[in-house]
This record gives C-alpha cells, structure tokens and sequence, in this order.
C-alpha cells in the first residue's frame, strides 16, 4: 500500500522513525488565567517532533530525536527527559554558543481568543541547524523521517535543510511531514504559506489541518486540499470534530478514507496534533489498513487530551487494537475521559 516505508536489511537494530525538529523546555501554568496572573509554572517538555518521537517509543517503537540543545541545564533536561521515554537521543547535539530554547503558555486552547504562548526561542540552538551541521547518516538511518512546517520557520538555515532532506534522492526514507502553521514563528509570514506548500509537495506522506490549509493557502475542504497537494502518496486531513479524511494513491487515481473523531472529554487541548500523528505513523509502520491507521491517530490523540500536559503514555496496544477493530456504530458509541488508557479503566459508550 502506497505510503508503507520500506524495510532495511538492519531492520532489527535501527531505528523505525526518526524525528528531526526542536524541542523547549515548557512552562505549563498552575491554573487557568492571563500569563500576568499565573503565580508558577511547572516545568515541561514541548516540540512537535519529540512529542511524536515519544508517544512512538511509548507504544513499542524504537523511534530517534535528532536536534541541537544548549550546553546547559535546561538541554540536560530535555535530552535525559526524552530519552526517559524510551527515545534514542545519541545524535542530539550541543551547542556551546547558543541557549536552549523554552516557552511558557496558558492553560487554553491554542484556536482561542485567550491563549497566550511567550518564546524565549529566538537565536536558539536549535535554530542554528543547517545541512552543515546535522549528521545526515542517523536522520536517514530510519524507515520513515518525520519532519514539520515550525522547523523551516525557525532560520533561513532550518529551511534549507528542510528543502534538503525532502528533495527526490535515492534510498531516501519515507518523508512524513506534518504542516504546522504558526504564523507568529515566521519573520517573513506571507512567505510561509508557499514554503510549506512546497515541502509538503515534495514529501510522502502529509499531515495538515483542514483549518491551517483554509489559512495558509485558502483552501476549504478535503477536496480542495487534495488538488492543492496531489503529490504525496498519503495525505492527511484532520478535520477537527468531524474526524480525518485520507487520500491513499493508488497509481492511477486514488482511494478516500473518511474516519469520524472520538467523543472525548477534554482536560487540555494541547499536544493531540502531534498524538495523532504518532498513532497513524504506528499503525503505518504496522501496515494496518487505512481505517485502523486513522483510528489508532484519533485514540492516541484522545490519550493526550485527558491529560493535562503534552505527553502521556499511550493505551497498551491490544487494548488499542481492540478499540481500533470495532465496527462503526460501536466506534460512534465511545466516549473516553480521563484514565481511559489504564487496563484496569472501562470504555465508556453512550
């Protein structure tokens, strides 16, 4: 099936998904309010790539980070943090010259009125990541390469190793990339949407809301996206409530998968992009149907929002795959709240 990476004769020992973006060291307030009026912050880990490294070697895979981290404590945070979840982090870098970056957010919903996200990011080591100075031996030493839009956003840098590692070239891995548009990371933001476009063009398999493609590139609908981006071999759309559609080339045309959204009872409303993107990459590399990939995206989501941070540990994978295998008005009953993942917890259905 089109969108299945291929497997390497050292398939055993290396890495099934490697993650190549910056990760921050996150203050997550103590209570709901303006950053003004928070009284502390407890201290987190955020990056859209680590997210999905994470929750795939939370589920079983054998998954890598690739970054650069200052030489200071918060770096020794993030790389111990990281790899506390089981992720190879033996190809992050330091850099001696440059700080780690960190950022500090409300407890909000990143679409409302309210939320408010401040980035001590700027000159970051992260930042600093070029096709000079990342060694490209462990980026393709995977059978997928996850990438996203916040890198290129990052430095002139950052993008041209972005357009690099997704430019056609042989044995290359399958290039997963999810859009990510954040206009406020841009310096120039009327050049990011033709950036984004363009390397989600040039990559296999892509991730983009059905908000951020009307916002980026005006247009609306799965359809429309789709005949913006005919290229990739599987392309994505997360539609919010209404679920995901998939487009599956087939060679000549191809095939349309519609997946309706869990109903789920929301404690933060971060970190499910990233969670359902993990969940799909799983179910890929487990070369499930089209169904089951977008299903498994939408429970590994679901684990995320009825946690209060970005990260949780995903449900064990039979019970996964149990809930993934259920027929359609089984799947539309369900509704999961918090501590649904934990093998002693009952699904709930209405």
């Amino acid at each position: 099936m089109s969108g299945t990476p291929a497997r390497t004769a050292d398939a055993a020992t290396a890495a099934e998904v490697v993650c190549l973006g910056e990760s921050m060291v996150t203050f997550l307030p103590s209570r709901p309010g303006r950053l003004a009026d928070v009284p502390s912050f407890g201290r987190g880990i955020g990056g859209a790539e680590s997210n999905v490294a994470c929750a795939l070697a939370a589920a079983g895979h054998r998954a890598a980070w690739v970054s650069r981290v200052g030489a200071d404590g918060f770096g020794d945070h993030l790389v111990e943090a990281v790899a506390g979840y089981g992720v190879d982090t033996s190809a992050v870098q330091r850099d001696p010259a440059r700080p780690t970056g960190i950022y500090f957010r409300t407890a909000t919903d990143r679409a409302a009125d309210v939320h408010e996200v401040a980035y001590y990011r700027a000159g970051s080591a992260a930042s600093a990541m070029s096709p000079d100075n990342v060694p490209y031996e462990a980026l393709f030493a995977g059978r997928v390469l996850h990438l996203s839009g916040i890198t290129a956003a990052l430095s002139a840098g950052c993008l041209a190793l972005l357009r690099d590692l997704t430019a056609p070239r042989p044995g290359r891995p399958l290039i997963s990339f999810d859009v990510n548009h954040r206009p406020g990371l841009w310096r120039d933001a009327d050049a990011a949407p033709e950036v984004l476009l363009d390397l989600a063009r040039r990559s296999d398999l892509v991730f983009v809301g059905e908000d951020e493609a009307e916002e980026a590139w005006g247009v609306k609908g799965a359809e429309a996206i789709r005949a913006a981006l005919p290229e990739p071999g599987v392309l994505v759309v997360k539609r919010g409530s209404d679920g995901a559609t998939v487009f599956s080339d087939t060679g000549e045309a191809y095939d349309v998968t519609t997946v309706p959204a869990l109903r789920v009872d929301i404690v933060a409303p971060v970190g499910a992009g990233d969670a359902f993107a993990a969940g799909f990459l799983s179910a890929t590399l487990r070369e499930l149907p089209v169904r089951e990939r977008v299903r498994h995206g939408h429970l590994m989501a679901a684990a995320v929002l009825t946690v209060p941070g970005d990260l949780t540990d995903p449900p064990a994978r039979a019970h996964a795959d149990a809930l993934a295998a259920l027929d359609a008005e089984a799947w539309g009953r369900l509704r999961l709240g918090p501590g649904w993942t934990g093998d002693d917890q009952e699904v709930r259905t209405t």
